[in-house]
């Protein structure tokens, strides 16, 4: 894979999609490695008596997946040198099965003289942003 060129970018280009699947088994390894043990990540009773529509995704695995997603277009993840978001709404996984996390990348601003390009993310689960004014920038060059 070639790394992206500045010069060959627009604003509005979509530069990548992705869908992403998170599955119960997923939650207890990115528990496990991050420390977040939270029972709302892993026991359906709980999650409910607190008010959530079930089990649902760490927040912070969405966050990081959905970057994954840039890292891998840009092809070096050192290359992102900002990143930010907003949670908008949760991800729920059911048991069985998994939930799908559709990630689309586009241009949002290019800066020529930093050699940056800002990348905004579209972050959907079942066609609901759970990202909100998810955005990366990456230099290039």
């Amino acid at each position: 894979m070639t790394r992206p060129v500045f010069a060959e970018l627009s604003v509005g280009q979509e530069v990548a999609r992705r869908t992403l699947t998170v599955d119960r088994s997923r939650l207890v390894r990115y528990a496990g490695a991050s420390g977040d043990f939270n029972p709302i990540h892993w026991n359906e009773r709980f999650a409910t008596e607190v008010g959530l529509p079930g089990v649902i995704a760490h927040g912070m695995w969405t966050m990081g997946a959905a970057s994954s997603v840039v890292a891998d277009w840009v092809g070096d993840p050192g290359a992102i040198v900002d990143y930010q978001t907003r949670f908008a709404r949760p991800v729920p996984v059911p048991d069985p099965g998994h939930a799908e996390v559709e990630v689309v990348a586009a241009v949002g601003a290019l800066d020529a003289d930093a050699g940056t390009a800002r990348i905004d993310l579209t972050v959907t689960c079942d066609g609901a942003r759970v990202l909100a004014k998810c955005q990366a920038v990456v230099r290039l060059g």
